[in-house]
Parts: C-alpha cells; sequence; structure tokens
C-alpha cells in the first residue's frame, strides 16, 4: 500500500525504512544558513578536527529535520495531519558523507476526543551506514480518520 494512510489503516506494531539520504558539505552549510547556527563544529573543517569528533558533524536538529523529511518520503504516510511533537535523543554524530534512513514503527494508537480524529506515535530511529543508531525518539501525530460511507473524504 502506497497511498496515504487514514488512521484506521494503521495497525500497532506496523513497520516502515524509508529510503535514505547522503549528508553533504553543502546540506550541512545551507542548514547553518538556515538556522543561523555556524557553530564551529559544523561549518569549520580545521577547528573539528580539534574536537572529539575530529570532523565536521552535522547540527544535531539537522538530523531531527532530516528524520522528518525522510518519513514523509517513505511508504508508509499519513495523510497531512497535524504533528503533536517530537522527543528526540542524540546518541551519535552525524559526519559529512553519512548515508542515514529512519526505521519507526506503529508504537500506539488511540482516538481523541475530537471526532474524525486519532493519534499514532511512532517511535523512529535515525540509523547511519554502519546500523548505528545515531539519533532515536518518538514523533506523534494527530490523523484523520476514514469518513464514514457516503461523507466524502
Amino acid at each position: 500500500m502506497t497511498a496515504d494512510r487514514y488512521w484506521d489503516d494503521a495497525e500497532v506494531g506496523d513497520e516502515c525504512i524509508t529510503p535514505s539520504v547522503t549528508v553533504t558539505e553543502a546540506m550541512v552549510n545551507a542548514y547553518a544558513e538556515l538556522t543561523g547556527d555556524f557553530t564551529p563544529v559544523h561549518v569549520d573543517e580545521e577547528y573539528a578536527k580539534t574536537t572529539p569528533f575530529g570532523t565536521r558533524v552535522a547540527h544535531g536538529l539537522f538530523g531531527l529535520s532530516l528524520a522528518d523529511g525522510l518519513k514523509s518520503r517513505a511508504e508508509y504516510r499519513f495523510l497531512p495531519g497535524m504533528s503533536l511533537g517530537w522527543t528526540w535523543d542524540f546518541k551519535l554524530p552525524i559526519k559529512l558523507g553519512d548515508t542515514v534512513h529512519v526505521k519507526f514503527r506503529v508504537g500506539s494508537m488511540r482516538r481523541t476526543k475530537r471526532a474524525g480524529w486519532g493519534i499514532v506515535v511512532l517511535p523512529s530511529e535515525l540509523i547511519n551506514q554502519h546500523g548505528q543508531v545515531v539519533q532515536t525518539g518518538e514523533h506523534r501525530l494527530m490523523i484523520p480518520m476514514r469518513p464514514p460511507a457516503g461523507e466524502p473524504a
């Protein structure tokens, strides 16, 4: 199934692995420009060589942004709803040249008081090319339910 899903189409335990993306210098520089975060470990290789990382690393929130974007490109997607928030931890650095993807699953589901909407919680991991979890957390989404038969979608 590749069409966007209603809340009713999901089941606890459903899993998905997203496409991957390779982190480039241009992407990290663009993120620095966008956010105004020019911390040297992200934008200055000579400085970064003096840090425990030994090289430039991507911004932590850049990793979260990648995770969200990769999820939107996955075959397992929901109809547009509302993001209720993330809990997210940074476990390992993301270095230039790393290739990352997201593995997520439907961890829990519940109906809301608001008619026609349900909430899903998606435990998610951002994983590098070595199979290491570099970032992990949960994304909470409010998703529309399938309209009753006879009502417009």
